[in-house]
């Protein structure tokens, strides 16, 4: 069996998770991590990775519409270095514009109430990440 993907969309409030299945060909939800100190979202990152068999971690990079990089992308770039410092699991920053604007489509289209959204809204963040992800790299993947 091979290693899966780890799909993090690293927010203020909450941290998203999704990841692979086995061939890489689709992502699903596995739920958040409430943010907080980076070191402790780090760790639970790095558990839901060895008990997901995880071989290749992809962090949401929230690049500006325009193609530049702004705070959100420097804080990104901090987490994957603190990360890297603690696992020897390949890290790659995959570019995350829409995400939550297609969370929230997708939450719209299927009824999903104002309250609940805030529970289910990260994870799905992430699991759209991972989804693009896997579609854009559908050769590279294995």
């Amino acid at each position: 069996m091979q290693k899966r993907i780890l799909g993090v969309d690293l927010g203020d409030a909450r941290t998203g998770l999704a990841v692979s299945d086995a061939l890489g060909f689709l992502a699903g939800g596995i739920g958040y991590i409430k943010s907080g100190h980076m070191p402790k979202i780090a760790d639970e990152i790095l558990a839901a990775a060895k008990e997901h068999d995880v071989g290749l971690i992809v962090i949401g990079n929230p690049i500006n519409m325009n193609g530049t990089l702004g705070p959100r992308a420097e804080k990104i770039q901090t987490f994957v270095e603190l990360l890297e410092s603690m696992t020897d699991i390949p890290i790659v920053k995959f570019d995350e514009r829409l995400t939550t604007a297609a969370a929230h489509r997708i939450l719209n289209e299927t009824n999903i109430k104002s309250r609940k959204r805030k529970t289910v809204i990260d994870t799905l963040s992430a699991q759209i990440i991972l989804q693009n992800y896997l579609d854009a790299n559908r050769n590279n993947n294995r």
